[in-house]
């Protein structure tokens, strides 16, 4: 349970009026109800109900009872920055006090125990990328600084200063919050931005990707504006990544596994059979790191204005080169490049994670190490190289996803039916929904 003297000691420090009691649904969509301060001891033993059929995928019917959003010992707390007297704390899911399976952050906590048991400790880094856009007077989107069109806008200077007020207040809050903020860019894209941030362990670092997110989109909301994380909001710029960064250290956290400075790239033999497991899975964990119908459209797409859309089409690794599945940026640690901003950073973290444990276990091998401009190959040429590709669209990750034992354990075997069953939903959705259409290409080409 939450140490809940310790919480009411920063409501008062804080003057907390109100908080959230909040946990994230399949999809990483934030629910919560919010809660007069003085409840949090009810909070804490499991007063805070949800008629969970009313959420998508945690498993409930509408006779079901309610389901409780616990605080837990490792529930992270923040005080809103820019919400004077409120507060929000990650939650878990339990019915009558027992975990509820359908809970991604539980989903997550399970897979940490068992690394636990293997004597590691799992520490996370995340990169998501986010655009801020404006609607037009037809609806359509487009980049909300009108200023920022330069055909590679990358680190543009002045199109930091332009946004300054929004990216210095939305770090000066983060780093109130404990985030350890260290750098902030200008992306690839024209009004695309990204916020690096100190690495922790894996479960913080997902509680801080979900609350960020929930920052970052509602001081956009103060300010007219929309930030979205979508994967491709626009067909002829960069799309949106989540980029983890990730390791393996003892149990108390003071050496790190992956670390070996006298082997190759500074890697040791644990994390290069981390590496082969993610690699051996890489196809269903496309299922849930890019798990939205317009994750796939950042694959291989050439359309960027910038000229590279940064996103891996080759199921492959190498050294520090951004065209890889897996990049090694430096010794001690990985980079894995397929995540992008729609998915759930409990699952996404659970999904790496078993993948990495079960190379470890079997001792798997990551094959041969590439190099060069990967983004020049096409998929013919890459398969001639011995080259796998990711799945072309999601409906092909889920058929992956379902005949992997490893991450439909990890899930749980009812939750990995569920989730396979909503995200076939969504797939036969927008199948439905575009085929009926005919492109202009078609025209074009048929006629």
């Amino acid at each position: 349970m939450l140490n809940v003297s310790e919480t009411q000691k920063l409501f008062a420090e804080k003057n907390i009026k109100f908080f959230m009691m909040s946990f994230v649904d399949m999809h990483g969509t934030p629910r919560a109800k919010l809660v007069p301060a003085e409840c949090l001891a009810d909070v804490a033993e499991g007063a805070a109900g949800f008629a969970g059929f009313a959420v998508d995928g945690v498993g409930q019917g509408p006779h079901d009872p309610d389901l409780s959003c616990v605080p837990i010992k490792d529930s992270s707390v923040f005080a809103l920055p820019w919400k004077s007297g409120m507060a929000w704390i990650a939650g878990n899911l339990q019915m009558d006090g027992q975990n509820w399976d359908y809970c991604p952050r539980t989903i997550l906590s399970r897979v940490l125990a068992e690394a636990g048991s293997k004597g590691f400790r799992f520490k996370l880094g995340v990169e998501p990328e986010f655009f801020l856009v404006e609607r037009g007077e037809s609806g359509a989107i487009k980049v909300a600084d009108s200023g920022d069109y330069l055909a590679k806008p990358c680190y543009s200077q002045l199109a930091l200063l332009r946004n300054s007020d929004f990216l210095t207040t939305l770090m000066t809050y983060m780093n109130e919050l404990g985030y350890g903020v260290y750098q902030n860019d200008h992306e690839d894209a024209n009004g695309q931005f990204e916020v690096n941030w100190r690495y922790a362990d894996a479960l913080k670092t997902a509680d801080q990707v979900a609350f960020f997110k929930f920052m970052v989109k509602a001081l956009a909301e103060e300010r007219g504006l929309i930030a979205t994380f979508m994967p491709k909001p626009f067909r002829n710029l960069t799309g949106n990544g989540a980029h983890m960064h990730m390791s393996l250290w003892d149990i108390e956290g003071k050496d790190n596994l992956f670390l070996d400075k006298n082997n190759q790239r500074g890697l040791s033999s644990i994390a290069w059979a981390f590496m082969g497991g993610i690699l051996a899975h890489a196809k269903a964990l496309c299922a849930l790191t890019s798990p939205s119908v317009n994750s796939f459209k950042r694959f291989g797409a050439r359309t960027a204005r910038s000229g590279a859309t940064w996103a891996p089409v080759f199921v492959t690794h190498g050294g520090n080169n951004r065209t890889m599945m897996i990049r090694v940026p430096a010794p001690g640690r990985i980079e894995y490049r397929t995540a992008d901003g729609s998915n759930n950073p409990y699952l996404a973290a659970a999904g790496v994670l078993a993948a990495g444990l079960d190379g470890i276990s079997r001792g798997l091998d990551p094959g041969e190490s590439r190099d060069g401009n990967l983004f020049l190959l096409s998929p013919s040429e890459g398969m001639e190289q011995g080259m796998e590709q990711v799945p072309h669209n999601l409906g092909q990750a889920l058929d992956e996803l379902e005949k992997d034992d490893v991450l439909c354990n990890a899930l749980g075997s009812d939750y990995a039916q569920a989730y396979l069953a909503a995200k076939r939903d969504e797939w036969y959705s927008y199948l439905d929904a575009t085929s009926a259409s005919v492109s202009q290409w078609e025209v074009d080409k048929y006629l």
